[in-house]
């Protein structure tokens, strides 16, 4: 992220006692996908609504250009569609414990808030031990299984496949037969879009280089929210010769492209299509963008909580049923997009199995 564009949260007497041991993020301008940002103060909707939603966001909030920013749009959009009644919108803070995290999803709970969504695996064990404490409450967890309950939806999704994609697209596009890949924090989850991405690369081209770096070790986090760090790790890529690097790290990836432009290379954004939502300056040089469709998952998950149906435990967002792409904006890949629709349609018939692991 280059920087937040919102405002620190505002100490409400939901929020207040809650943020005293949680980091905030910095301010700017309102990001592209989003409609009337919250901030942390409630949201009202159409008139008629009854359902007060609750959103708890990773780290960089609304305003990452990335993924949190994917789950904001889900939200706004059931604002304007199911006309809810109220929503608050809270934020994780830098280096925070798991006890910050169970506060402000207690915290919401108490409100009245339900249903709630917790927006990242971080989330997982703080979810599950408040999920029990308010059993009457509709939950979901964006990218975690592990909390399992009856009153948890997980919404996950298959990062290696959308992976895979855009790394077919970095070895078609290299002119150099060196690419990299630059992940957040070097965790399961993250490690599945590496293991995507250097298989998509080597069934390209077999003898292809991938770089790979990850800015920090869980459990720091702070590799999600370092843009500083992504432009080092980014820059020693193109200067050892690659020319096309993918990252994986969250608001860390705004120095990725900053680096991919003072190299004349290439960057690939993901989560969403960030060559509309990063920086202006930068989005020439973004390739394509892995995009992973949080804004359905949170949408179809709020949809069904409005009807008092939503389904519990795990629903996979996969290539088959849409929940991850490639993007195309720019026009960059449209010489080869024959070629990465031929790769997609391998995937979803089982012609090619994605690995989720890095062998």
């Amino acid at each position: 992220m280059l920087q937040n564009r919102f405002g620190r949260l505002a100490a409400t007497a939901l929020a207040g006692s809650m943020l005293m041991g949680a980091a905030a993020c910095g301010g700017g301008e309102e990001p592209a996908t989003s409609a009337s940002p919250t901030g942390g103060a409630t949201s009202a909707a159409p008139a008629g609504g009854t359902t007060k939603v609750g959103l708890a966001y990773d780290i960089g909030g609304r305003g990452d250009q990335s993924f949190n920013d994917a789950a904001a749009a889900g939200l706004d959009k059931a604002k304007t569609e199911l006309g809810l009644a109220e929503t608050k919108e809270l934020e994780a803070g830098s280096g925070e414990t798991e006890a910050a995290k169970e506060e402000r999803l207690r915290l919401l709970a108490q409100g009245g808030f339900n249903p709630i969504i917790a927006v990242g695996f971080a989330y997982s064990g703080p979810m599950k031990k408040v999920a029990t404490e308010f059993p009457e409450v509709k939950f979901a967890i964006v990218d975690d299984e592990a909390a399992a309950g009856p009153n948890i939806s997980n919404l996950v999704f298959a990062e290696h496949e959308g992976s895979f994609l855009v790394g077919a697209a970095a070895a078609l596009k290299s002119k150099k037969n060196h690419v990299g890949f630059v992940g957040g924090v070097e965790v399961p989850l993250i490690k599945k879009f590496e293991a995507g991405f250097v298989a998509g690369a080597k069934a390209v081209k077999s003898d292809i280089k991938v770089d790979v770096k990850y800015l920090t070790q869980p459990p720091d986090f702070a590799g999600f929210n370092d843009p500083a760090k992504g432009k080092t790790a980014a820059e020693g890529m193109f200067d050892a010769g690659a020319d096309v690097v993918y990252h994986a790290a969250g608001g860390s990836g705004g120095g990725v492209f900053e680096a991919a432009k003072a190299a004349q290379g290439w960057g690939i954004g993901v989560d969403s299509d960030q060559a509309k939502t990063a920086a202006e300056g930068v989005r020439d040089v973004i390739l394509t963008s892995m995009i992973k469709k949080v804004d359905v998952a949170v949408f179809d998950f709020l949809k069904s909580a409005s009807t008092g149906a939503p389904k519990a435990g795990t629903t996979v967002y996969d290539l088959k049923a849409g929940g991850v792409d490639y993007s195309t904006t720019g026009g960059h890949v449209d010489d080869i997009k024959t070629q990465l629709d031929e790769y997609k349609q391998k995937v979803i018939s089982g012609e090619i199995s994605v690995p989720k692991e890095v062998s």
